[in-house]
């Protein structure tokens, strides 16, 4: 890498996001031959003791306790955003106004107007942006696109996409951030929804106009997080109010004319990180499921589902990893994102998925979230 230009990365958040972020910034270079290599500068972080562990045990060079201050260093080119969504809009804003390059945690914001404000923002600004979502780099997916877009499957007619989970099932568990709709905008629908209508888009090249949706918050209250726990005048453990969704139910209807179908829950017994998408056409039909990433199952002509095992060299991004039949991990798929990211910034190129994309992503959020709210039939997502 010493022969290649290097570029500052300032990461913001060292938690679950920050961390495989943080794996993805020090293994792309070894695996990718990229024009440019990160320089892993500074991770940003509220306490001092926890950034300071967090840095050493993930490989920046140094912290800061203030974004801000991470935004104004002249050894930080890019700004990674892997902090909670109320921050997304503020941070991302900044920093092109800056003139970072920025790349942001999924969804794009907390609400269509933030979203709106970053698109702006984007626009106006000479870094380059990309929001974060991973999936569509799991090689799988990339290659059931492919397929689409070579008209293996004929017209595209039908869509069915779900993402279950099952962690927060306890009753017990505690009211993170994840379960306030001021921090995370929504619960499971833009958690892990956001995923979904994402691959959808990705995959088949259409856009959700449209949806009918309902959702559901089955455990309305919980336990506070032990930052914030107390005891009530029973000496029990006080609670607070969930206020996001645990489930989200809708149809859709995409513009180039298939009917879709979406479910995203945290109370799936059983499944721990079931993102799955059937695509039925004219001419056939493919199915994946993240709980077996390394599999695509294709039917063409008729016939059953055959099972692709996507680890063959000339799969998107496999090439650069292991012999075939040594199957990725879900690591890779953020090694990937930020491979991209690179190579776009190092060529001029426009990354994708844009803060665009991420805003068209938010307004189907939106959609459905009016939709559930006053038990629309059918809610056009410009409206």
């Amino acid at each position: 890498m010493s022969d290649r230009t290097s570029i500052g990365v300032g990461m913001i958040g060292y938690a679950f996001m920050g961390r495989v972020h943080s794996q993805a910034w020090r293994s792309v270079g070894a695996f990718f031959d990229l024009p440019l290599a990160p320089r892993m500068a500074v991770l940003a972080g509220r306490s001092k003791e926890r950034t300071e562990t967090a840095a050493a045990q993930l490989g920046w060079a140094g912290i800061e306790t203030d974004w801000r201050e991470l935004v104004k260093r002249d050894d930080v080119q890019i700004v990674d955003i892997c902090t909670p969504g109320d921050s997304h809009a503020e941070i991302a804003i900044a920093a092109l106004e800056a003139g970072k390059h920025v790349l942001c945690e999924k969804p794009l914001a907390n609400t269509v107007a933030e979203a709106e404000a970053m698109v702006a923002a984007a626009a106006a600004a000479p870094g380059k942006s990309m929001v974060a979502f991973n999936y569509r780099r799991v090689p799988a997916v990339a290659l059931a696109r492919r397929f689409v877009e070579e008209g293996r499957l004929g017209e595209i007619r039908h869509v069915r996409a779900q993402y279950l989970q099952d962690w927060i099932v306890d009753p017990d568990f505690p009211l993170v951030w994840r379960l306030q709709k001021d921090k995370a905008g929504a619960g499971a629908l833009g958690d892990i929804g956001s995923h979904i209508v994402d691959a959808a888009q990705f995959i088949t090249g259409q856009q959700v106009v449209g949806v009918s949706a309902l959702t559901e918050t089955f455990i309305k209250e919980r336990p506070l997080a032990a930052e914030s726990a107390g005891l009530g005048a029973t000496g029990t453990a006080e609670k607070g109010t969930v206020t996001v969704d645990d489930a989200a139910l809708f149809i859709g209807r995409l513009s180039g004319g298939a009917v879709a179908s979406f479910e995203a829950t945290r109370f799936a017994s059983g499944r721990k990180n079931a993102m799955r998408i059937e695509i039925n056409g004219s001419l056939g039909s493919l199915s994946f499921d993240f709980e077996s990433m390394n599999e695509l199952w294709l039917s063409q002509g008729g016939g059953g589902f055959e099972r692709i095992l996507v680890t063959e060299p000339d799969h998107p991004y496999v090439g650069a990893w292991w012999p075939p039949g040594h199957g990725l991990g879900y690591e890779h798929t953020f090694t990937h994102e930020v491979k991209d990211f690179l190579e776009a910034i190092a060529t001029g190129a426009d990354p994708t998925p844009s803060f665009a994309d991420g805003l068209r992503v938010q307004k189907v959020l939106a959609a459905v979230e009016r939709s559930a709210a006053d038990g629309s039939r059918y809610t056009n997502v410009e409206d």
